[in-house]
């Protein structure tokens, strides 16, 4: 049995948690979140803690139980407090605006590059060098933090580009002249 899915899930007094046919759904103080359960995997409440069991002992059904279990973790963790993740930008020049319900970088392209924020994730703007991006679900944070950084990642050689706080970049040395 895996040693992550063993572990039960315990729950805050403040967090409602639904359980229905196939999926799970969870009220907190930051926010409401729902995930799909596999077919093979059964989740269960006892008192204040969520077991997560499966029927098949198969090799997807042992990668499913896990990871169903680190994912009502996360749900926990997400409802409870949020999840965030910050990125930085580097470069003369480079810089974001927010404008609306949008983000405005300016990445030393032709034109200024425009960012649609999605409705589920809230995203602040402290400084124009640094984004901060907030939410309930760690999986849509990750995914929009990695569509911003993928407008302009960090290049190698003068490490220009937006990057997360606290990510170091490999930088390579440019070319040298020889006589």
């Amino acid at each position: 049995m895996s040693r992550i899915a063993k572990i039960p899930v315990i729950l805050p007094n403040q967090i409602k948690t639904t359980i229905s046919s196939g999926s799970v759904h969870m009220d907190g103080t930051k926010g409401k979140v729902e995930i799909k359960i596999p077919d093979r995997i059964s989740v269960e409440q006892k008192g204040n803690a969520l077991i997560v069991n499966r029927h098949a002992d198969d090799k997807q059904s042992r990668a499913d139980h896990g990871t169903t279990r680190a994912h009502l973790a996360n749900m926990v963790e997400g409802v409870m407090v949020g999840h965030k993740k910050e990125l930085e930008i580097q470069g003369i020049g480079f810089r974001a605006q927010l404008q609306g319900n949008k983000i405005v970088f300016n990445l030393g392209l032709s034109h200024p590059v425009e960012f649609d924020i999605p409705s589920d994730v809230q995203i602040k703007i402290p400084t124009q060098t640094s984004i901060s991006i907030e939410g309930v679900n760690n999986a849509r944070v990750g995914q929009i933090a990695a569509s911003i950084r993928s407008l302009k990642p960090v290049e190698p050689y003068k490490g220009k580009g937006i990057r997360y706080v606290g990510e170091s970049v490999r930088r390579k040395q440019g070319k040298s002249v020889t006589k």
